[in-house]
């Protein structure tokens, strides 16, 4: 496997590290001759260390089997998250600091989430596009509010905050991109 087939959610081996794929941003060269850096963002899988580093495009990355399977979160407790496998009901618990960037998104009965498993260990767990969550604080919707581009921040029932049109009240059910943390739609 080549650095510029790297995409989010996939597993390399480095040295004696396993690393899961967090984020790829594609840095163009400045010069004619520069090569195009893959700067890639991840977390050690056995240490849960983050992971930083740029690759050329055409550099050789072992790649490490993995299997995806459906899974739903059943819980959160002092542990981390715990999730089932939802045809063999096996239970997957990952720790806090490994789900840092999908805890905005994790709540009861979401559903979709993908879990990224090598040997039977839980390496982290891949979102849906988009997650519907309810708005629990923002400003008062404006009764004149057009559907221009005004937004106002909202917190979120997960504590998460986006930008939302300005029409928008607190109860309504809005999805959010996954990716890019931004309002996307009513829900």
């Amino acid at each position: 496997m080549k650095a510029n087939e790297l995409k989010k959610g996939m597993v390399f081996q480095l040295g004696e590290q396993n690393i899961v794929v967090k984020q790829v941003q594609v840095q163009a060269p400045s010069s004619r001759s520069g090569n195009t850096l893959y700067k890639v963002r991840g977390r050690d899988v056995a240490s849960g260390q983050k992971f930083e580093r740029s690759f050329k495009g055409d550099e050789a990355l072992t790649g490490v089997d993995i299997s995806r399977r459906a899974v739903q979160l059943l819980y959160r407790d002092a542990d981390g998250y715990t999730f089932m496998d939802a045809e063999s009901y096996e239970q997957y618990t990952l720790d806090e600091a490994a789900l840092e960037e999908e805890q905005p998104f994790l709540h009861d009965g979401l559903e979709g989430i993908t879990a990224i498993i090598a040997d039977g260990t839980l390496l982290g767990i891949q979102l849906p596009a988009t997650v519907t969550l309810d708005i629990e604080d923002c400003a008062p919707g404006m009764k004149a509010a057009s559907s221009s581009a005004r937004t106002k921040p909202a917190t979120l029932s997960t504590g998460l905050v986006v930008q939302v049109p300005e029409y928008l009240v607190p109860g309504e059910k809005i999805k959010v991109n996954t990716e890019t943390r931004e309002f996307v739609s009513r829900a």
